[in-house]
């Protein structure tokens, strides 16, 4: 998931670092993350992953680095299982 998640983050981020220069943790809108990025960012991952963000988590924190986006994406995917 984090290899997805960083190659739609170098095609569709439109940072001014290379990804894989990038901690998992470290803050994607400190690095040049904008929010028409992360909107297409969002955008590339419900296709990839095959699911849908909900309204709830369309926000800061939830694109704020490459860990947030991977526990992001993990709960909802989880939270489809459930359903």
């Amino acid at each position: 998931m984090n290899e997805t998640i960083r190659t739609l983050l170098a095609k569709l981020g439109g940072l001014p670092v290379a990804v894989d220069t990038i901690a998992d943790n470290a803050d994607l809108y400190a690095v040049g993350l904008s929010s028409f990025a992360s909107v297409q960012l969002m955008l590339g991952l419900e296709e990839s992953f095959d699911m849908e963000f909900p309204d709830h988590l369309l926000n800061r924190k939830s694109f704020a680095s490459i860990a947030a986006i991977e526990t992001t994406v993990q709960s909802i995917l989880e939270d489809r299982k459930v359903a």
